[in-house]
């Protein structure tokens, strides 16, 4: 299996692309790469590149392209997630990982009534979303926005087929339930609202569902936030590969 880099959509001509900074030095000092080598390289908005290493100039590889790959490892379906930003940055941390292996395009970190506020370590997140996506084989970079509110997220994201609100309520009635409620849908884009630990409060909860968010359970326990995130994503992109 070849290994997975990541350029620039500028860095790539119609025959050859270039890697540069950051992923020059993964390229060359840490995998140890060198001309010959056939490799992937990936442009982050879901296009692969096959690719040969031809040249080395000072921190610049120079690599020729021989088949292009259009959404590559890519599922149908357009899943962005609004989470709420949890007390321990590692386990956002690894949110981030898994919901990128899973295929998530983008996660909006939230202020909710229960978040105890942090700082949002968005390039952080972005550095590592980036990791996983070469990890894990996709050619698309989900994006982390910038911190926002609740309100914000209601007010801003309205072009979606379906937005949903996960509640910690083990008397929604089985429609409501996360698999009963996408059964049936022929869905391409997904928002998903997913509350930090203590969930969302009561009014949130009723802001959403008049701002057209429904609902939805994944079971009778309570989750952590890292868990219900990535089974969420499980139960969506699973049911469109």
């Amino acid at each position: 299996m070849l290994d997975y880099f990541y350029t620039l959509p500028q860095n790539i001509k119609s025959d050859h692309l270039i890697i540069d900074n950051d992923e020059f030095n993964h390229l060359i000092h840490v995998m140890r790469k060198k001309v010959g080598d056939q490799i992937i390289v990936v442009n982050g908005q879901g296009t692969a590149y096959e690719a040969q290493i031809s040249d080395v100039i000072k921190k610049t590889a120079i690599c020729s392209i021989s088949t292009i790959i259009q959404d590559h490892n890519e599922s149908e379906l357009d899943v962005v997630l609004g989470v709420g930003i949890l007390k321990n940055p590692a386990k956002f941390d690894f949110l981030v990982e898994k919901v990128t292996e899973l295929g998530v395009k983008g996660i909006i970190p939230l202020l909710t009534e229960r978040t105890i506020p942090q700082k949002a370590k968005i390039d952080r997140w972005q550095k590592l979303a980036l990791a996983a996506m070469k990890q894990c084989g996709r050619s698309f970079l989900p994006h982390i926005h910038q911190l926002s509110t609740f309100n914000d997220v209601l007010n801003f994201h309205k072009d979606f087929d379906s937005k949903f609100i996960l509640h910690i309520n083990p008397e929604l009635p089985l429609e409501r339930n996360f698999n009963e409620a996408i059964k049936y849908q022929k869905l391409k884009s997904v928002f998903v609202l997913i509350g930090p630990e203590g969930g969302f409060s009561e009014q949130e909860i009723e802001r959403s569902k008049a701002n057209g968010f429904t609902p939805v359970s994944l079971g009778i326990r309570r989750l952590r936030t890292e868990t219900a995130a990535i089974a969420a994503c499980s139960v969506l992109l699973t049911s469109t590969e």
